[in-house]
């Protein structure tokens, strides 16, 4: 089914006797495709050119521009050898002729004009390459490779870069081609005969496409993007290549293969390598150094073209020139590379996709990406009408008045209003992008009221973060804010010198330091949590790259769930194909939602019940997480896990679901393996060791030190028999040894036991069975018994260290978690938290309700001082050193306005808790609830 050609515009004829030339030559023709090729004719001498050789299979292939396209494309694929050059150079006239009169017609959109030049290239890529990688095998110089090899052309990869990459060709493009060859293909012996060969076929292919003939060129081909091309071969091992760019390769390099596609050749090992590629192009963290990068390059072109001048149309440069087509590409490039490690949807080759999706992900505002795009696609269209009018290989608007005067004729505009709408997009392009490269001087800081300690900040400059040259000079450029803001905090000498601490501590710093420097809110909140929590700030010098998450849109939003995180988690591990590399991507992403529930507590955005919620939320979020892929890498070893498998139980405060920021992780791993004795794999092994190993890996993939840190510590003490027991328990062995063996201790850690991750049914049997042992009737005075001499060793093995110390002591969190359990165990209540458990009590006559009360108030107050006190230090805190900031934080999260308050109502609320509990567990005293 044919599709001629809709025309909803004709170029205005220069030469208007054309069209009447046109007419008689061709009187079938319509008015306006008569028309359209007399207008184009007589406007563009090249073009004339084109239609006088090709006229009637023109105004034939008008009536099915893409059928026509197509029947091209096959005959150049049948090409014989000895007619390649002519051949592939009638079908560039016959393409890029019926490409230009569509694009002038209106009849295809820009992407269509691009794609169709983008597509013959990539094809006269292929059929070139391939004739000369046959006529290697048929002479045998290339080892090993026979005639079934030449579809794949014996692994040559010819990688399209630039325009052609991003399918963004126009009439005159050179083609912008890195060439390789995968050289695991050959024997290791013949390696060098192999890459000569590959070498000659490169250098003739290119000549096939290149060369000028009576018939004139196919494309001109551009192999300088190559690593290093100064020294290196123009065909390269993909090995080579590799070393090349993990050790050398330079942020243009990166930007360039933002639009690297394999185009031609062995595309199956092209896209092998370009994956190979993906950590070098695509960094891990939020990439801001890119900026300047770009913004030199910018600069350096600029210099070397003499593209730097004022916005003056005639003779502007409409590519290099400012406002032109390269600004927008950076532009847009550069925001990619900056975010494209952490977001996939943002690599994507073509310039107005790549803007749409940064609009998308909220990186750049919507009326920006909508005005660039719109720039974008007028500015390609004059370079093609500047290039139509001699086929020649230029951006510069012509600077005379007859070429003005054709290139407005193709546009179809008066040569007044050409100017005037190129003077207003290139000027809008320029202050659209200019700001982002080269921002203006922000304002002075005003000179700061407070004088900084000088011998502090003379001894920046020798730490690791400031010792290289350019991290020294963004440092530079951001020290005057840095210090003007510290000067506004309520105690600028200490935040000073926990700024001090925090660079002292820091690896590196360009990154750091370009990125505050690109989004300078984030210095007030560095001062924050430097001036306020040490333990934090450390964190922050160890893992700066969590700072990106702060910029990333929805730091600020509230919190998603446990399913949400889980199921973002889950999509991050499986993006990677690598063991290793998921354990890392888990830790940086753990790191990141960690840092934002201390940040959102430290800010009082949410108070410490609402953080220890989320920290549990995300320590079971990465535990179901992890345990998929920790599952995977293990029954690729030893087979899938016999039975039903395994189920992880938290325990303790995960398992009560409320973590501080440093807690540990209470596991038991239980397993079934329903009478299955050994595992089905390659190294298969017995059920018992099989969980036992494979307890071991998931702890290991947990705790790890990796290049990312650890995730969580891990405390398997809670399973049977304690540390004595082995590390994964039997389903039957955990339901027998808690029927018969347990002591009451281990049932009143059961009261908090929750599933969190494993074979769901498994899981389901876990809690049926925990709730059954709950409600089995017991002993309340041996019960109560038990609980005071297991109160009575506690005390006497731990000691509070000070007032400040809310969780070991009498009458504080531990003693009255402690009595929470015994409540629910007497109660058989299932609930795990402490204050159904304090409930529970008053409903088995422990307690009463006032007594109750007394303890939950002090709970929630020693909950408060505790979790405060971790972010402030990561452990105990010393109130005489926590500084201002600690302090107001601390109070502020305990509802107090002094430190000395909160101290008295600590003590006082210990001596109530503590007096509460030990009539409680008087076995001689009446029950209450039942007087």
């Amino acid at each position: 089914m044919t599709s001629p050609l809709h025309i909803s515009r004709t170029p205005r004829p220069f030469d208007p006797d054309l069209g009447a030339e046109t007419l008689t030559r061709f009187p079938d023709l319509s008015s306006d495709r008569a028309a359209l090729i007399a207008g184009t004719g007589g406007t563009s001498p090249y073009l004339k050119s084109v239609l006088e050789q090709e006229a009637v299979w023109l105004t034939e292939a008008l009536d099915d521009p893409q059928g026509a396209v197509a029947r091209v494309f096959a005959d150049c694929r049948a090409l014989s050898f000895d007619q390649l050059k002519p051949g592939l150079r009638q079908a560039k006239r016959r393409v890029a002729g019926l490409t230009a009169l569509a694009d002038l017609s209106g009849g295809w959109t820009l992407e269509q004009v691009t794609t169709a030049l983008t597509d013959f290239g990539a094809l006269a890529a292929d059929v070139a390459a391939k004739a000369e990688i046959a006529t290697l095998i048929r002479r045998k110089k290339l080892p090993g490779q026979t005639e079934d090899d030449i579809e794949t052309a014996a692994g040559m990869v010819i990688l399209a870069m630039g325009k052609m990459g991003a399918h963004e060709l126009n009439y005159s493009s050179d083609i912008d081609l890195i060439v390789l060859f995968d050289e695991t293909r050959y024997d290791p012996d013949d390696f060098y005969e192999a890459r000569q060969g590959m070498v000659r076929a490169t250098r003739n292919f290119c000549a096939t496409l290149s060369d000028r003939t009576a018939d004139g060129y196919v494309f001109r081909t551009d192999l300088r993007l190559r690593p290093d091309p100064a020294v290196t071969p123009v065909c390269l091992a993909t090995e080579a290549a590799e070393r090349y760019y993990e050790s050398l390769g330079r942020t243009w390099e990166r930007a360039a293969y933002i639009k690297a596609r394999a185009c031609a050749g062995d595309i199956a090992a092209g896209e092998a390598f370009l994956q190979t590629l993906t950590p070098f192009v695509w960094r891990r963290h939020l990439d801001f150094a890119a900026i300047q990068d770009a913004h030199d390059m910018r600069l350096r072109i600029r210099e070397n073209k003499g593209t730097g001048g004022p916005i003056t149309v005639p003779g502007h440069d409409m590519k290099l020139g400012r406002g032109g087509i390269r600004e927008i590409e950076f532009f847009t490039q550069t925001r990619q590379l900056i975010a494209g490690g952490r977001d996939r949807d943002l690599r994507v080759r073509g310039t107005v996709p790549g803007l749409a999706a940064l609009a998308a992900k909220g990186w750049i505002p919507q009326d920006v990406a909508e005005k660039l795009t719109n720039h974008y696609r007028a500015h390609r269209d004059v370079e093609h009408r500047i290039q139509m009018v001699h086929d020649a290989q230029t951006h510069r608007v012509p600077k005379s008045q007859d070429g003005m005067e054709r290139v407005a004729c193709l546009m179809d505009l008066d040569l007044v209003e050409l100017q005037a709408n190129l003077k207003d997009r290139l000027t809008e392009v320029h202050d659209l992008t200019e700001g982002f490269f080269a921002p203006d001087a922000a304002p002075e800081p005003q000179a700061a009221p407070v004088a900084f300690d000088t011998d502090i900040i003379a001894r920046w400059p020798t730490y690791p973060a400031l010792r290289s040259q350019r991290g020294a000079q963004i440092f530079e450029r951001i020290k005057p804010e840095l210090l003007s803001r510290l000067s506004r905090t309520a105690k600028p000498d200490e935040a000073l010198m926990a700024l001090d601490g925090f660079l002292a501590g820091l690896p590196a710093g360009v990154q750091l330091f370009s990125l505050f420097e690109a989004n300078t809110q984030l210095i007030d909140l560095l001062v924050d949590i430097v001036g306020t929590s040490h333990a934090l700030a450390g964190h922050l010098s160890r893992n700066a790259s969590v700072f990106d998450a702060v910029i990333g849109g929805s730091f600020f939003d509230d919190w998603p769930g446990e399913q949400v995180l889980q199921a973002e988690l889950s999509d991050a591990l499986a993006a990677e194909g690598d063991y290793e590399r998921q354990l890392d991507t888990a830790r940086r992403w753990t790191k990141e939602w960690h840092f934002r529930v201390g940040v959102h507590h430290l800010r009082g955005l949410i108070d410490g019940a609402t953080a220890g919620r989320q920290y549990s939320d995300l320590a079971s979020a990465v535990i179901a997480s992890i345990l998929p892929i920790v599952t995977a890498q293990f029954e690729a070893k030893h087979g899938p896990a016999p039975g039903r498998g395994m189920a992880v139980l938290g325990m303790g405060s995960l398992g009560a679901e409320r973590l501080n920021s440093t807690s540990d992780l209470d596991l038991i791993v239980i397993y079934d393996p329903q009478g299955v004795e050994m595992s089905d794999g390659k190294r298969p092994l017995s059920t018992r060791p099989y969980f036992a190993r494979f307890t071991q890996a998931l702890i290991t993939a947990l705790t790890a030190p990796m290049a990312q840190g650890r995730l969580y510590e891990v405390d398997m003490r809670l399973r049977p028999s304690g540390s004595q027991g082995p590390v994964a328990t039997s389903w039957s062995s955990f339901t027998n040894y808690q029927q018969n063996e347990a002591w009451v201790w281990e049932h009143l850690a059961l009261t908090r036991a929750r599933a969190v991750a494993g074979d769901a049914s498994l899981g389901a049997d876990i809690e049926a069975f925990r709730q059954e042992v709950l409600i089995s009737p017991r002993d309340r005075t041996k019960v109560l018994t038990d609980v005071t001499e297991m109160r009575a060793r506690l005390a006497a093995a731990k000691h509070p260290t000070d007032i400040w110390d809310a969780k070991t002591g009498p009458g504080r969190m531990l003693d009255i978690e402690l009595m929470a359990q015994t409540g629910s165990l007497l109660a058989g209540n299932p609930a795990r938290d402490v204050h159904s458990g304090l409930d529970a009590a008053v409903a088995v006559g422990v307690l009463n309700v006032a007594d109750a009360q007394t303890l939950k108030d002090t709970y929630d107050l020693c909950w408060s001082v505790q979790t405060a006190a971790r972010l402030l230090s990561g452990q105990g805190i010393e109130v005489e050193k926590i500084g201002e900031g600690g302090g107001a934080f601390l109070c502020r999260s305990a509802g107090f306005d002094q430190l000395s308050e909160l101290e008295a109502a600590l003590a006082d609320g210990y001596a109530q808790a503590n007096a509460v509990i030990t009539a409680a567990l008087d076995t001689t005293t009446l029950d209450r609830g039942q007087a």
